[in-house]
Parts: C-alpha cells; structure tokens; sequence
C-alpha cells in the first residue's frame, strides 16, 4: 500500500515527471493523504462519474475499468509512482457538485473499510476530494493537468 499519497497540479506530463525523485514539494499546488493506492482511488473515483452510483463496485469491476491512470514516468523498484489523472475525471472533479462529492467520498470510505477495516487510512476522505476538486477546477481554468505522487 502506499503510504504518502500527493495530487498535484503541473502545466504538463514533463513537468509532473520531473518530480518523480523528490515528490511534488511547496512548488506546485497539492493535496496530500496517506494510506491508499492512488490508482484504484482515481479509476475509482473515474467511475463514479461515468457511473454514478453510491454503492462501491465489486473489486472486479473496478480493476476492469478502463482508461486506468497511466505513468507519467516509467515505475521502477523504488515505489514511487506518479500518475496522470485523466482528462474526463479532471473536468469532471471540476464541475462535481457538494452532494456529489459526499456520495463519492462515502461510497469510497465504505469500499476501503472493506478492504484494509482498521488499517483504512485516518485522513478525511471528504475532505480530501473537495482538495482535489479544487485543484481540479485549477486545471481546467489554467489547461494544467492534474496527478498524483506516492511512495
């Protein structure tokens, strides 16, 4: 499981793969939680959207969902995984409404708990989507991309 999980803003793939080696740091805008993968929480999250519906999907369909974040740099034996959100998910978050982000962020704080029960990350869900949703409207406004960064 990851443990330091940062969603950031950059002006494009290049630039988000330069921070591969020291994370995101104060330079770029971000949001920052621990204790999940952020893979499965952006096709997750990918879904909903498409999909809208407050019941967490099976695991199956999710590892099934399709476009998967993709690598902004190639992953290597160090951990650390830095990832493109996509482009739908980004406008999307942008334009989520406050009801909808609460639906999200319960059907995923269920999905999780039933996954990792007392290890499940101690960070406000919510509260971390409404970051990212605000960096999301950034994105869109300045025609920046949105990621993550973990290790």
């Amino acid at each position: 499981m990851a443990h330091d999980i940062v969603f950031f803003l950059a002006l494009d793939d290049e630039t988000a793969a330069a921070t591969r080696l020291r994370g995101p740091g104060g330079a770029f805008e971000s949001e920052t939680c621990r204790s999940i993968e952020p893979d499965s929480a952006i096709a997750e999250w990918d879904m909903y959207f498409e999909e809208p519906s407050a019941e967490a999907p099976p695991l199956e369909q999710l590892y099934a969902w399709r476009p998967w974040p993709e690598w902004v740099t190639a992953p290597l034996n160090d951990g650390v995984e830095v990832f493109a959100l996509p482009k739908r998910l980004t406008r999307a978050l942008a334009n989520a409404s406050s009801a909808e982000l609460e639906e999200l962020a319960g059907r995923w704080t269920a999905r999780l708990w039933s996954e990792d029960g007392d290890d499940m990350t101690e960070d406000d869900l919510l509260a971390v989507l409404q970051g990212v949703a605000r960096l999301a409207v950034s994105a869109v406004n300045t025609g920046g991309g949105l990621y993550s960064w973990s290790f």
